[in-house]
């Protein structure tokens, strides 16, 4: 994702979640203080820092009057108790943007943080971590953009910029290799073509059929490594489903060139940050 994309959709995001937050009446609390005030983003534990651009496009839309301050960028790995950013200006909208703004960064930092654990696992190999559409409706740009402060990868964005055929394709078309034809039939050729297989014998319909990229679904690690051998460089080999953290280094030492997972979005936890006011 280009630059000005990542900084667009956290501005979306950023004026949605406010709308939940302030639902057009403001801070009933917050607004009864005046005056200027400055405020630091703290670390409370560990972590790969992710959704800066969230986190500034909540102060703007609060008070074009607030500054942000940065001690750290997208992607830096931080300690507890380092300083990350911070807000100067108007107390009261400080106090307005704190909650918002902190949901994204510990959301955000939380998806680059596993991340990170996963990208780990496959140092050595050749294997690369990738993210999937399992991202929570509305953050997916940021979501995305997060597990590449990890290190990984976004995989395609939407089913928009990728054909990717899987396993109800499969069951629609008849076959793996009808649901090819159908599909190569519409899609332009500049576009990639994956299918997803669960058996040794769906792999070998696939590569007679042309796939230029092959998706191992569920599939153990013995099975892998077959079909790594049979694919014989024929093809981009990606694995996937039920990919635990403490799996991650044997699937890439089974020669697969990619390993996506679900549970960078799905089963990130949030990394514990606080908004503390100074003087």
């Amino acid at each position: 994702m280009s630059e000005r994309g990542y900084v667009e959709a956290a501005r979306e995001a950023a004026a949605f979640a406010l709308a939940e937050d302030l639902a057009g009446y403001g801070d009933i609390t917050g607004s009864a203080f005046g005056g200027e005030g400055a405020a630091k983003v703290v670390a409370r534990e560990a972590g790969v820092l992710s959704g800066l651009a969230a986190f500034a496009a909540t102060a703007e839309l609060v008070d074009p009057a607030l500054r942000v301050e940065y001690a750290a960028a997208d992607g830096d790995r931080f300690a507890a108790g380092d300083d990350l950013a911070g807000l100067a200006g108007p107390l009261a909208a400080i106090l307005a943007a704190e909650r918002t703004a902190l949901n994204f960064l510990c959301r955000l930092s939380g998806v680059a943080t596993l991340t990170a654990a996963y990208v780990a696992e496959t140092a050595g190999t050749r294997a690369r971590i990738a993210a999937t559409r399992k991202t929570t409706p509305g953050l997916r740009a940021l979501e995305k953009q997060a597990v590449v402060h990890g290190g990984g990868t976004p995989h395609r964005f939407g089913l928009f910029d990728g054909a990717m055929i899987k396993d109800n394709h499969v069951a629609a078309a008849g076959g793996v290799r009808a649901a090819v034809e159908l599909v190569r039939a519409g899609a332009a050729h500049v576009h990639a073509l994956e299918v997803e297989v669960d058996t040794l014998d769906q792999l070998d319909e696939a590569l007679a059929a042309g796939a230029g990229i092959v998706l191992l679904d569920n599939m153990d690690t013995a099975a892998v490594r077959e079909a790594v051998a049979r694919v014989a460089g024929r093809a981009l080999v990606e694995v996937s489903g039920g990919v635990r953290l403490e799996r991650v280094r044997e699937l890439a030492g089974a020669g697969v060139d990619v390993i996506s997972v679900g549970a960078l979005t799905t089963g990130a936890r949030w990394i514990d940050l606080g908004l503390d006011m100074e003087g």
